[in-house]
């Protein structure tokens, strides 16, 4: 019996670093980008947490230099906060990727990371990489 215990609190932190407390699936709709051209697809982020214990979350997009994640091509990283997921509770994020002049044929990746977080956004628990391939024709 631990300290904690005595005040009705737990500790849950190995089992949330011990596996990984999400489900990540990622789907792109058009599949195919237009090369040298202004174009964009819609990047679709299924994220559900799958422990028992509420989690702060949040997700970072990582696109190659030639793709953007705005209309002018010059931000290839976001991170988007989607605050505390409860226990089974699941979030879909759409995020728009620009394609621009720049755009060679060619396949890029995208890397999205899902993170969990305890205290605030600055302390990182856990996380998970998934890819996908963007292909531009």
């Amino acid at each position: 019996m631990g300290l904690l215990d005595l005040f009705g609190k737990r500790d849950v932190s190995d089992e949330l670093t011990r596996k990984v407390p999400y489900s990540l699936t990622l789907q792109l709709h058009p599949l195919r980008l237009s090369a040298n051209r202004s174009d964009s697809v819609m990047l679709k982020i299924s994220l559900s947490n799958v422990s028992n214990e509420p989690i702060l979350t949040s997700i970072v997009i990582s696109v190659p230099k030639k793709l953007g994640l705005d209309q002018t091509g010059l931000q290839q990283i976001r991170e988007i906060r989607l605050g505390e997921l409860s226990k089974g509770e699941a979030k879909i994020v759409n995020v728009e990727i620009y394609g621009s002049m720049k755009t060679d044929s060619a396949e890029y990746p995208i890397e999205v990371t899902a993170i969990s977080h305890y205290r605030n956004y600055a302390y990182v628990l856990n996380s998970e990489k998934k890819k996908a391939m963007l292909r531009a024709v």
